[in-house]
């Protein structure tokens, strides 16, 4: 079968389950990198008070109209207004208050001098006596200032009612900060695809078990939880069996009530020993995709639940996630699509003209691609030199050096 058709069929399979999503609330430490299911309106307004844009002084615009470098406007400072709750008092003509970012601005000042404008020099500038530009004493007033100036006013930032943040929105830093700023503690957001990882094979061990002769460690369960992590799901189940078909369906059906997509590897080849195409028999649809690496491919419902089954090689798993998998769970996350790109390559690709070869590949300087590690799906450790595949289509046999080919990246 063509990767097209088998990629028609994994969506229409997929896209129902993963089309619906469900929406949880979640603080907002942890709604980074979620993506929100409703618009968020602000409660209230931004600023909620008139504040200083300036540590200076508080003062009647009209009071310091006049006032230059060479004639200074000299008026008592009446009182000190530091950040934090409460309302000053209302500000008399004539005089300042002496005022901190992000105080409450009086009533009957307009406007903020900041201090760099006043012959304060700074708050608290002598060592001995009051410094000018304290409480009880005079500030001279060295610049002229217009009504609103270093006042930050109610509603400038946003009023209540208005939109803080589009549904859909993939919620970064930013955004959190936004929301936060408006008093609110958290959100509403798309649930996570929820995913469960089964590797099978007796010939497969968990990294840091003993691993006899004939035994391999098994990248499978890591590496495909990771990718669906990545992809914007939440693995809610691993589990590893060996070729055991009663150990492999307990696993499979604690797997389904769990997971929204259930993914396997191994056991679904050509051999004696296939372990998941005895275990799911008529619910699995199992064929031949003509790719290379991941030809091996099944996809089904186990106890209702979809499932897609890849080949047991590690870089034929890796494969067949980012080619089936991954495009389908990332639009469920609401990530961004990846936008499909080309590069040349630095050397001629021969390529079975029959299947698309999807080689490992890793970027040059300049842009362009060069093949790494071999053809074999078992050569996982040149896996981690690749950070892109190169694509050869079908009916290519091959592609010369310069070449421009597509690439998908890792």
């Amino acid at each position: 079968m063509s990767v097209e058709q088998h990629r028609r069929e994994v969506e229409a399979l997929l896209g129902p389950a993963l089309a619906d999503r469900r929406v949880e609330r979640v603080a907002l430490v942890d709604a980074l990198d979620r993506v929100l299911a409703r618009d968020l309106l602000a409660p209230v307004d931004l600023p909620a008070f008139r504040s200083s844009q300036m540590d200076g002084y508080a003062v009647r615009s009209a009071d310091v109209a006049g006032a230059s470098d060479g004639s200074p406007v000299v008026l008592p400072v009446v009182a000190e207004v530091p950040a934090g709750p409460g309302s000053p008092a209302v500000l008399a003509p004539g005089t300042v208050a002496r005022i901190m970012t992000g105080a409450v601005v009086p009533e009957g000042s307009d406007a903020v001098v900041p201090v760099e404008d006043t012959d304060a020099v700074r708050f608290g500038a002598h060592a001995t006596g009051a410094p000018r530009g304290s409480v009880g004493t005079d500030v001279g007033v060295l610049a002229p200032r217009g009504g609103g100036e270093f006042v930050r006013d109610v509603g400038t930032d946003v009023r209540g009612g208005d939109l803080v943040l589009a549904a859909g929105t993939r919620l970064g830093p930013q955004h959190l900060a936004a929301a936060a700023s408006c008093g609110v503690p958290s959100l509403e957001v798309r649930a996570r695809v929820r995913v469960a990882v089964v590797s099978t094979g007796t010939e497969v061990v968990g990294p840091g078990e003993p691993a006899a002769t004939g035994q391999v460690y098994d990248a499978n369960l890591p590496g495909l939880a990771a990718a669906a992590r990545r992809a914007g799901a939440e693995v809610v189940l691993t589990g590893r069996t060996g070729d055991d078909p009663g150990e492999l369906a307990a696993l499979l059906a604690r797997a389904a009530e769990a997971a929204d997509l259930v993914l396997t590897s191994g056991g679904v080849s050509q051999g004696a020993y296939e372990v998941v195409k005895d275990t799911l028999g008529d619910g699995v649809t199992f064929r031949s995709v003509a790719m290379q690496p991941g030809g091996p491919q099944g996809l089904g419902t186990h106890h209702g639940t979809p499932i897609l089954t890849f080949p047991g090689n590690p870089v034929s798993a890796q494969v067949s996630f980012a080619v089936f998998a991954r495009p389908l769970l990332e639009r469920a996350a609401g990530l961004p699509d990846r936008d499909d790109e080309t590069r040349t390559v630095t050397a001629a690709i021969d390529s079975p003209p029959a299947k698309r070869q999807m080689l490992r590949g890793r970027t040059v300087p300049g842009g362009a691609v060069e093949v790494v590690g071999g053809a074999g799906s078992h050569l996982v450790a040149t896996m981690a030199a690749a950070d892109v595949l190169i694509e050869v289509p079908e009916g290519v046999a091959r592609v010369e050096e310069g070449e421009s080919v597509r690439v998908v990246r890792l």
